[in-house]
């Protein structure tokens, strides 16, 4: 069942003289419930600082169209990435280097990203609730905590939800090198669940014919007159419409036969574009993830695994920045080139962070306080870097604490979808696409 969209019950229009005008200012229901319950002093809240709020908040400029999530799943360590703290006892003999943002570091593996630093926003205070990786996976993905009562949609959904279809032929959510919790479309529905596909170097599966086409083709003309057969004499409601089997079938052929397809194969790009990603699996998804996006594909997760560092953190750490830093340094560079990085939110990140004090066997444990995420493009302040964290390791308390569903929030309001927007479930339960606020301190 397609989820039921609420319609805003109160509209108001406006206009400089107190009348009517052509464009209506739609009240969110966090500035009714403000307005409603500073009733009783309205004099001292008119209703055209109010207004004037709600136009603050608005986007600027053209919002963003897409989404590249570059996913860490096991959760990287932010004290050997994007917040290092060198020369303290909490570094265990980690570096440092300087980035494009004086007097702020990286860690030594990530030297082509500290060189594109202009470009990106740095959250060093990111705050969860959830120190368990398959609850803190749903709860970054989705910007909620896990409920047993209802499935919350992926980011990546909600963007595919929201923004109108552009007209593809392949999915418009896909997900390269996914793990065990692939993005899913959660209460909107399998349809918004994230098309999978492994390392783009070879075919990409279940989408090419095992048959020769005359073959194929005879096999759905059969099928045709079966389906036809099947829907005579059916009640309404119970024919071949009901089970969506001949849609499906017919965006399936769709795809086979789509040149969008060509967006995967990454090695018809030019060899010194290959090599500047990295000659690995992450490498040519995230070059493949420019080239969807350039398509018109709406989200892209490019997964990579293993930071789950209990052992031996600074070698396995090591490793894997090594994999990511061409990679992302030259996700950045390409959008930039090819004019796609304003319209693109890039982020970077994974569960949660990685403990300050090493354990006995040399590895970080999980730490959901003030871990650290990357954003670049799409509206968001380069050159930026919010909040920070204690140096000693010892205050679980960062500066200028982000939660999960403020950053969910600001990212959809810069892709210009209101995060408070409800929807409402199959079941007729409303559920706004995010409780939380937008940082506006992060958007540029």
């Amino acid at each position: 069942m397609e989820p039921l969209i609420l319609k805003p019950a109160i509209h108001l229009s406006v206009d400089g003289a107190g009348g009517a005008c052509g464009s209506a200012a739609h009240l969110s229901r966090r500035t009714l419930l403000q307005w409603g319950g500073a009733a009783g002093m309205a004099w001292l809240t008119p209703l055209s600082r109010i207004l004037a709020r709600e136009a603050e908040a608005a986007p600027r400029g053209k919002p963003a169209r897409s989404v590249i999530i570059l996913w860490m799943a096991g959760a990287p360590s932010q004290l050997e990435s994007f917040d290092p703290h060198p020369d303290s006892a909490i570094a265990y003999g980690g570096r440092a280097i300087g980035t494009a943002i004086k007097g702020v570091k990286l860690g030594e593996a990530l030297p082509q990203v500290a060189a594109q630093l202009g470009d990106v926003t740095l959250i060093r205070s990111m705050m969860s609730k959830e120190a368990d990786h398959e609850r803190a996976v749903y709860n970054m993905k989705t910007g909620y905590r896990p409920n047993p009562t209802v499935v919350h949609p992926s980011i990546g959904a909600v963007v595919c939800h929201e923004l109108a279809d552009p007209g593809m032929d392949i999915p418009r959510h896909i997900s390269i090198l996914p793990d065990q919790w692939p993005a899913r479309g959660g209460f909107l529905g399998a349809q918004f669940d994230a098309f999978q596909v492994q390392d783009p170097q070879g075919p990409i599966q279940d989408v090419t014919s095992p048959i020769p086409k005359e073959r194929r083709d005879q096999r759905l003309a059969d099928l045709s007159v079966v389906e036809d057969s099947f829907a005579r004499g059916r009640p309404a409601g119970l024919d071949e419409k009901s089970t969506l089997h001949r849609l499906t079938m017919e965006r399936a052929l769709r795809i086979m036969g789509s040149e969008q397809l060509k967006a995967f194969e990454v090695s018809e790009a030019p060899a010194s574009q290959r090599a500047a990603y990295g000659d690995t699996p992450f490498g040519r998804g995230c070059l493949a993830a420019l080239r969807l996006v350039e398509q018109g594909v709406r989200c892209v997760e490019v997964t990579l695994d293993g930071w789950d560092t209990h052992v031996n953190n600074h070698e396995f750490q090591r490793q894997k920045l090594g994999i990511l830093d061409p990679a992302f340094a030259a996700l950045i560079r390409d959008l930039k080139a090819r004019g796609l990085f304003e319209s693109t939110v890039v982020l970077c990140g994974g569960e949660f962070g990685r403990t300050p004090k090493l354990n006995p066997l040399e590895g970080r444990d999980h730490w959901p306080y003030g871990f650290s995420v990357a954003v670049a493009g799409g509206g968001f302040r380069g050159g930026h870097v919010h909040g920070s964290t204690d140096p000693t390791g010892e205050s679980r308390e960062p500066a200028n604490p982000v939660n999960v569903q403020d950053l969910h929030a600001t990212i959809l309001h810069s892709l210009a979808i209101d995060p408070e927007k409800e929807i409402r479930t199959p079941v007729g339960r409303p559920i706004a696409l995010s409780d939380g606020r937008v940082v506006r301190s992060l958007l540029g």
